[in-house]
């Protein structure tokens, strides 16, 4: 098992708090992962088994307990047989409906007897009535699949030797679920549980959760969404591309089948920031795939897109490390991410361009330029795959694959 340090980091200051933690993210993420780090640094600390109590909604075991008022009996029964606190892991809790009474009918009648911790596959387990019980009394974790140093850690354990740089070419294809990394597969049958995955997504926490009742359309739009990784369009620019395949939708559709896909954290809608004018733009986010592997496995090309899954590869990095990362506009030109944290001495930004190679000096010029238009003095970084690389005007110039190995930068 990979220790995750960077997510278990944030947790730990929240353990014994009244604050109910929710970690989030799509299926398969390494959420139970944490569940079960989480419940070893416990008992390192001194907490007895007897204390955990382990519940996975997905389970056939916990079925009986999916109705609201039958999940709350059997945890008070097993709470009250507890000798000091309780430490309550529940699994994939929004299988449980009106799950959110349960929580906070426990937190209402224990108090600081119990520790509860939730994961989630879908968004709006947060929102509603959750929200509104809870409001200010829990903590959300977003949790993500391996990124590449975890996937290097996961691929060495298990005996694979090759060097960074050829296993980067493996994480290109497959991705970071994972259970996936942990196994010696062959390709094609990596192939077919990441596709088993993404229908699993598709299927399960959008068809089903949001009632859909168009299958086939909201699938010829994620193709569609897949395909374009990494490039602005509006909702109308879909609705053109959907006519011509002989489907009939209006951008109202569109948008709301984007937003139930989002909120299965299937995509990631990056919002684009006038950095001349200092405000969010209002249109053409850009949206990409929370783990690269799910699009090889569905559409492919991940090789012939290189541009767009290196990208795709570096925000999930910056997500991952805590930024939050919006696309940049400067006049007539384009920074691929402004990353930003909040740090103790202020907001830590930088200004991230990725690009595959820089093949020739117009390539050069062309991905230096947006940097030339950003006045303020924050870091600007450009990552390619290049393996000798040179600062030029104060920008850093980093090969990406060094740099997803550097958790300093």
């Amino acid at each position: 098992m990979i220790i995750r340090k960077n997510y278990l980091e944030e947790i730990i200051p929240f353990i014994d708090t009244e604050q109910i933690k929710v970690m989030t993210g799509v299926r398969r993420s390494g959420k139970s992962m944490m569940l079960t780090m989480i419940q070893e640094h416990l008992l390192a600390r001194g907490v007895k088994k007897e204390q955990l109590i382990t519940m996975n909604f997905e389970e056939l075991i916990f079925e009986p307990y999916l109705e609201y008022h039958a999940l709350n009996t059997y945890l008070e029964e097993q709470i009250r047989q507890i000798k000091g606190k309780a430490y309550l892991f529940l699994d994939e809790i929004q299988e449980v409906q009106q799950f959110e009474k349960v929580i906070n009918s426990l937190r209402a009648t224990f108090g600081n007897q119990v520790d509860i911790y939730l994961t989630g596959s879908n968004a709006k387990m947060l929102s509603g009535e959750l929200a509104t019980l809870l409001g200010g009394r829990y903590i959300q974790f977003d949790i993500y699949p391996f990124k590449f140093s975890e996937y290097v850690q996961g691929r060495r354990s298990v005996g694979d030797m090759r060097g960074d740089q050829e296993l980067f070419q493996g994480y290109l294809l497959e991705g970071g679920m994972p259970f996936l990394v942990f196994q010696n597969m062959q390709y094609r049958d990596r192939v077919n549980y990441l596709a088993d995955v993404y229908n699993s997504i598709i299927l399960k926490d959008i068809i089903e959760r949001e009632n859909i009742r168009d299958p086939e359309l909201l699938r010829r739009l994620l193709n569609y969404v897949l395909g374009n990784v990494g490039r602005s369009f509006s909702a109308n620019s879909v609705v053109k591309y959907l006519k011509n395949e002989g489907l009939k939708v209006s951008p109202t559709t569109v948008l709301n089948y984007l937003s139930f896909a989002e909120a299965a954290y299937g995509i990631i809608p990056v919002r684009r920031y006038d950095i001349q004018g200092k405000k969010f733009l209002a249109t053409q986010e850009k949206y990409y795939v929370v783990d690269h592997g799910l699009r090889q496995a569905v559409i492919g090309r991940n090789e012939e897109d290189i541009e767009l899954i290196l990208e795709n590869i570096v925000l999930l990095e910056l997500m991952a490390r805590g930024y939050t990362v919006s696309v940049g506009k400067t006049n007539q030109y384009e920074v691929d991410f402004i990353a930003e944290r909040k740090e103790a001495s202020g907001i830590d930004r930088k200004y991230v361009q990725v690009s595959y190679l820089l093949a020739s000096p117009e390539t050069r010029t062309r991905e230096l330029r947006p940097f030339k238009e950003i006045q303020d003095n924050y870091e600007k970084i450009l990552l390619t795959l290049d393996l000798f690389t040179s600062d030029v005007d104060g920008i850093r110039h980093r090969n990406l694959v060094s740099w997803l190995l550097d958790e300093q930068w």
